[in-house]
């Protein structure tokens, strides 16, 4: 509408219009039938774009999403537009793939596109060409193991209305904060700024959480060993080991403290993006729960 306007074009009203979810979008102008949208439509509607395919494959193979322009069932040209990649994008990915972590992406757009993107910013895997209502299925082809790969569990990062489905599907759902309304709602988790590096950071938060729990149930698990044993006198007929009852509360207010004191040093925790700054980040990765635990209004 910019580009129109900034070109002193008439802007004219359809009189009819139908949006495709995955294909693209069809309207009546001034008693002509438009087409909009990417192969696929073109295909259903049987319009030959032979003599620009050269042209689309080359503009592709660039990284742009190219959509084809059809009038009374005539090619009329081509649309190319280019997502700009989110900075950071190839950081995390590359810190990702250190942790071990395979990464994939889900997108809609034809093959060529979606891989030459990928290859800028080194994703492992392309899943192209995939309409929204699909975008679940194939996250559960990845749980679940197809195509003779081993199950998995699955994170999905989306913002997009057409990613809610998927974020619903997926082990671990992750919305960008700057996306859909209905994408947040579907997530497990929002990542409140618009920082893809926030992924890494959330994944590192839940490991130092969990290795923390593990440390807890240990030395919770030592005490318990011990001291029980000890207050109930077990040890005693062997050697004359017993603790008094005031004894044995003290030392289980200590084993709590020390559990709670333990947990707290998480306050003091950095993601791997912040060390070495010299100071304690302002933000932190700022996550909230998307859904309500089971049982709150």
């Amino acid at each position: 509408m910019r580009g129109a306007q900034d070109r002193d074009l008439k802007v004219v009203d359809p009189s009819s219009f139908n949006s495709i979810p995955g294909h693209g979008i069809e309207a009546r102008v001034e008693n002509r039938n438009v087409l909009l949208g990417n192969r696929k439509l073109m295909r259903e509607h049987r319009v030959d774009f032979a003599s620009l395919m050269s042209k689309a494959e080359s503009l592709e193979a660039e990284g742009k999403t190219v959509m084809f322009l059809a009038v009374d069932s005539q090619p009329a040209g081509l649309i190319a537009v280019a997502d700009t990649l989110k900075e950071h994008t190839a950081e995390a990915l590359r810190r990702l793939h250190k942790m071990g972590i395979e990464t994939a992406m889900i997108t809609g757009d034809n093959r060529r596109t979606a891989e030459a993107i990928a290859r800028q910013v080194g994703i492992n895997r392309v899943l192209a060409e995939v309409l929204p209502q699909d975008k679940a299925e194939e996250i559960k082809r990845l749980q679940v193991g197809a195509d003779g790969r081993p199950p998995v569990h699955v994170a999905m990062v989306g913002d997009g209305v057409n990613d809610a489905p998927a974020l619903a599907q997926a082990d671990v759902g992750m919305a960008i904060g700057s996306g859909t309304d209905v994408a947040k709602e579907t997530g497990d988790v929002i990542l409140i700024k618009d920082d893809i590096r926030d992924v890494v950071a959330a994944l590192e938060v839940a490991q130092a959480t969990m290795r923390k729990v593990k440390q807890n149930l240990f030395w919770a698990f030592i005490y318990n060993s011990l001291g029980i044993p000890l207050g109930a006198g077990l040890f005693y007929p062997f050697a004359s080991l017993v603790i008094s009852p005031e004894l044995a509360g003290l030392m289980m207010a200590v084993s709590s403290i020390s559990v709670t004191l333990n947990t707290l040093l998480l306050k003091g925790y950095k993601p791997s993006q912040w060390r070495g700054r010299g100071q304690h980040p302002t933000s932190m990765p700022q996550l909230q729960p998307a859904r309500a635990p089971a049982g709150n209004d």
